[in-house]
């Protein structure tokens, strides 16, 4: 069973995708993302697979969670530094979890 010293082991903050880029190197479609954290963590990248559900115009200036120190994640050529929140849909496709209001980046889910 999990336990709160657990959970709060893990930082979860938002952070607003300033960059997205196709990844056709990827296993799976997917996206290479540059999401702001604000100063006190900055930019990360991240690869999330997001092309069922949306488009890079539709990821731009979004806010979203993710998990902020893992370590980083060899996916393909390329280095993930953080893993962005999501949730599967009916189909199994994912969707973004996303504060329902803006929040400033950096904000930690507590």
């Amino acid at each position: 069973m999990a336990t709160i010293e657990g959970f709060n082991k893990l930082d979860i903050r938002s952070g607003k995708i300033i960059e997205v880029y196709d990844f056709p190197e990827a296993k799976n479609p997917s996206y290479k993302l540059v999401i702001d954290f604000g100063g006190e963590i900055g930019l990360k990248k991240s690869s999330a697979q997001l092309t069922k559900n949306y488009s890079k115009e539709d990821l731009h200036g979004k806010i979203v969670m993710a998990v902020v120190n893992f370590p980083p994640r060899q996916i393909g050529p390329t280095i993930s530094e953080v893993l962005t929140l999501g949730v599967p849909d009916k189909n199994g496709n994912t969707i973004l979890v996303v504060p329902e209001t803006e929040v400033p980046e950096g904000a930690k889910l507590y």
